[in-house]
């Protein structure tokens, strides 16, 4: 009995590698476990699932084959790849789930997030994320040619750079409030999420209980996985057995 967590993968055609390194987990590791959660960011950006991409086509592949042989594969929005809609999700065999969902891991009701709705001290960020999850505002920006959308989303991803580098790490982590308010908002005492690209597992005090933070890595230098089996959460590098 295994169930897999991932996120912050960022494939772009231009980092094969990673790709690669997706496929092959998908075809050994995942192939063998109950399910698969993705939490956001699979993609580094994604301009709406009628615009086509290598690894969009590897990838899709690649899960429905998967889908296909009974694994259940869920994957919940990131900030990079928020526009992944029902279309894409139907091709890739993909269940696609709210922003935030409590699932059942055998038995231990846990909350899954993204992350990034987390960090609420990170006041310009929430300000975009406010505005591009505006269902007019997605309309629009799926109504442009492919070429303007992308160059609207490399506008983006710029201005994300800038403001990163001007401000403290700490501003674009979570706000300890927010967590506990989520915690209490959904009545559990485990998290998982992404986005911070912070590695980790938090064990905290929640009003005299404890609980636990899980925090997936990202996929740039190190595949961060987590293996969930009943009673046992391992956050480990994909090259660990």
């Amino acid at each position: 009995m295994l169930t897999l967590f991932i996120s912050d993968l960022h494939l772009d055609d231009e980092r094969p590698e990673t790709i690669d390194l997706l496929l092959d987990f998908l075809s050994h590791e995942a192939a063998k476990a109950d399910a698969l959660y993705i939490l956001g960011d699979l993609f580094e950006y994604w301009l709406g699932d009628d615009v086509g991409s290598r690894c969009a086509t590897q990838v899709t592949e690649a899960l429905s084959s998967l889908a296909v042989k009974g694994l259940s594969c869920y994957f919940m929005h990131g900030n990079r790849d928020f526009l992944l809609g029902d279309a894409y999700a139907r091709r890739a065999g993909l269940t696609l789930l709210p922003e935030e969902h409590v699932v059942d891991l055998y038995g231990d009701q846990v909350l899954l997030m993204h992350g990034d709705s987390l960090c609420t001290q990170d006041i310009p960020y929430q300000q975009f994320r406010t505005r591009v999850r505006n269902p007019a505002w997605q309309d629009d920006f799926l109504s442009k040619p492919p070429g303007e959308r992308m160059k609207v989303a490399m506008e983006a991803r710029e201005a994300s750079a800038r403001h990163k580098s001007g401000v403290e790490m700490s501003i674009m982590d979570v706000s300890p409030t927010e967590v506990i308010s989520a915690f209490e908002r959904h009545d559990v005492h485990r998290m998982i999420h992404g986005h911070t690209h912070r590695p980790a597992i938090h064990d905290l005090d929640l009003n005299g209980r404890p609980a636990q933070r899980i925090v997936l890595g990202d996929w740039y230098v190190k595949s961060s996985v987590l293996r969930v089996a009943p009673g046992q959460y391992d956050l480990v590098s994909l090259d660990s057995k």
